[in-house]
């Protein structure tokens, strides 16, 4: 199996990150792959934000905990809390990825997410793709943390990746052949 189709395969969802900070290198590589992600039209309508201060993703995490624990439905709080209590899962890294909001840039952001975390399994980290990040950059503080992590302006969050070495293994999801329709 060539070694894009193995990191699409093993890819999986990592929720128990170690400590351990990404290197420069590794910063380097997820970005340098997540520029040559293609676009329509070209118009790269993203911007990203690399967070590796540990202090930071922290103050977002925590803040997006009280977030949730506040909301009437509880069920997304609960579901964290049975996952250890941290909605970003100690992750040493956070990929925040916002868009211009123009007509392809979900589309767009979503190819960028998939370069992301490709690029990353292919250097042996592991990923987690989070759309409760977005929570606190939504939340009551969200000026101040879109400021702090200098997200351009009139950009809104599309989502966020969770990046670092994974403590333990988990298998990926099982294909599920129903969910393709061939038409000849």
């Amino acid at each position: 199996m060539n070694e894009v189709l193995k990191a699409i395969a093993e890819r999986n969802s990592c929720r128990d990150f170690a400590e351990t900070p990404l290197t420069q290198e590794q910063v380097k590589t997820i970005t340098d792959a997540a520029l040559a992600a293609p676009s329509a039209l070209n118009r790269q309508p993203w911007h990203i934000t690399m967070v590796t201060d540990k202090k930071v993703v922290e103050e977002l995490d925590k803040d997006g905990m009280s977030i949730l624990a506040a909301a009437e439905d509880k069920a997304p709080y609960e579901r964290v809390m049975g996952r250890g209590g941290k909605m970003l899962y100690n992750a040493p890294c956070l990929a925040i990825i916002t868009n211009d909001g123009s007509h392809y840039a979900a589309i767009d952001s979503g190819i960028l997410c998939q370069t992301i975390t490709l690029a990353a399994q292919s250097i042996g980290l592991g990923t987690c793709i989070v759309g409760m990040a977005g929570i606190p950059l939504n939340g009551p503080r969200g000026g101040d943390f879109k400021k702090r992590l200098k997200i351009p302006e009139g950009y809104a969050f599309s989502i966020g990746v969770l990046i670092g070495t994974a403590i333990t293994g988990k298998t990926p999801h099982d294909p599920e052949a129903s969910k393709i329709t061939y038409i000849e």
